[in-house]
């Protein structure tokens, strides 16, 4: 499609033709032009781009065109059955897309709602029963919904998976395939991310029909106005380096990756020790902490937001200059999310990675898959005696490499039997508990000032295995 053709050309209505206008929007992004005629059209759709190119508006617009013909301003619960589900890995994606459900549905008479844990689940319950075409969900909250009959998805029409490669890994797979147990099979089914694996497009093939596969990127690509930057730091230095980086760079606003929970306390805790205002955002965070951290760092009443891998996907951080990769990630595609955060929208981008010796095997990879090679630069912050000389980075991947294999060449047989056995999938054969019920956030309302904030655990509850057979197309 040509580069200039505008949302008029799309097909889309004269009311999202309105809210688009409002939002400032005049041509839509590459992903947005690809994918907005294929999924009008009714096919199953995988959509890969870069993130912050607008795969969210890339599915959200055709899904309320589609779902338009049934807007009503009944108040009857009856007139509102649940027609799309849109599912999300995170609390903060989930209210990133249900904001966007909300923002280019502004004037089509649809409802919609936004569910994760962390709120009284009466308040949920309520949103839910008053009717509500769209919801946008996580897989553990909808389950507890699901299994306590507040919910029915008999009407689902579009099944919508954000941040594919995410949802499909082996911690939210058997989320997954509970849900589709209990959708119609004639729907429409959408699955979007910034990375598909082979492995992800081979789950994917379960649970799509014949599914147009469209790639505006070479496969886990990151945007060219990024700047990638590697310092080789030992570990021991690393909070030093950063502490004299923030203050002789006068950086201003930086998110600041590590690898564990643990580990985003500690240095935010020096950091502020260090008169570096800072906050922190992970897992053990319960909702009102993340979102207050979330809030003060966009406005600037902090400069560092220091997160781990549950905030790389799904926060959306207006001109965010600096990424800073504290630690590597041990999966090399969480870097293209990391990093993600950074040069959205046409902005220049900065991605720091401080690289220990024991890192050197993960740089390699992040590398092998971005194709590129990364530069590495001299610190002339004053920490020189902190650097770490690599002289020959090939030759400690292949003796750390060689290091695993002896290990595992000497790993007894029963532990090695034990060990493939955990790694083959006990869906089928054994009863599942829900991991993610309590760990999951939900915010229900329109009104901000009326929203409630209460946070609950809710027990997990135990399913009967499933089996769930591969997709055949059926004739409508």
């Amino acid at each position: 499609m040509s580069s200039n053709i505008s949302f008029e050309q799309l097909g889309l209505s004269t009311d999202l033709l309105r809210a688009i206008s409002e939002q400032g929007y005049t041509n839509p992004t590459p992903i947005q032009q690809q994918a907005i005629p294929i999924i009008l059209k009714g096919f199953d759709v995988m959509g890969g781009a870069q993130t912050g190119t607008g795969k969210t508006a890339g599915f959200t617009l055709p899904m309320l065109q589609k779902l338009e013909s049934h807007a009503n301003s009944s108040t009857s619960p009856a007139k509102h059955p649940t027609r799309a589900l849109i599912l999300v890995p995170t609390r903060e994606l989930a209210m990133q897309v249900y904001e966007s459900v909300r923002t280019y549905g502004k004037y089509v008479a649809l409802k919609s709602a936004v569910i994760y844990g962390g709120v009284n689940i009466d308040v949920q319950i309520a949103a839910i029963r008053s009717g509500i075409e769209i919801l946008v969900a996580t897989p553990g909250r909808l389950l507890d919904h699901l299994q306590q009959k507040n919910l029915i998805l008999s009407k689902i029409e579009i099944l919508i998976l954000d941040e594919a490669d995410r949802m499909l890994d082996m911690g939210f797979l058997p989320d997954i395939k509970q849900i589709i147990q209990m959708l119609p099979d004639q729907r429409q089914n959408l699955m979007f991310s910034a990375t598909f694996s082979e492995e992800i497009k081979k789950l994917a093939g379960k649970i799509l029909k014949n599914p147009i596969l469209i790639e505006v990127a070479k496969q886990n690509s990151v945007s060219d106005l990024i700047s990638h930057i590697v310092y080789y730091v030992e570990s021991k230095g690393k909070q030093e380096f950063l502490i004299d980086m923030i203050k002789k760079k006068n950086l201003q606003q930086v998110l600041i990756f590590t690898r564990t929970k643990q580990g985003a306390d500690h240095l935010a805790q020096k950091l502020n020790s260090r008169d570096i205002l800072s906050s922190v955002i992970h897992g053990d965070r319960n909702q009102l902490q993340r979102t207050q951290a979330l809030d003060n760092f966009k406005c600037g009443l902090i400069r560092i937001l220091v997160a781990t891998d549950v905030a790389a996907r799904g926060l959306d951080i207006e001109e965010l200059t600096h990424v800073i990769n504290f630690e590597l990630p041990n999966n090399p595609e969480d870097y293209v999310h990391r990093i993600g955060r950074t040069g959205r929208a046409g902005a220049k981008g900065f991605a720091i990675s401080f690289v220990s010796r024991e890192e050197a095997v993960l740089l390699g990879d992040i590398e092998k898959l971005l194709g590129i090679k990364i530069q590495v630069e001299e610190s002339n912050l004053g920490l020189k005696n902190q650097q770490t000389e690599f002289p020959n980075k090939t030759k400690i991947i292949e003796e750390q490499k060689k290091s695993r294999a002896f290990s595992f060449k000497n790993e007894s047989l029963s532990k090695r039997s034990k060990r493939i056995e955990k790694m083959e999938d006990p869906l089928f054969s054994q009863p599942y508990i829900s991991k993610h019920s309590d760990l999951i956030s939900i915010q229900v309302g329109i009104d901000k000032s009326k929203k409630q904030i209460i946070h609950k655990q809710y027990p997990s509850k135990t399913l009967p295995a499933l089996f769930i057979p591969p997709v055949t197309s059926k004739q409508k």
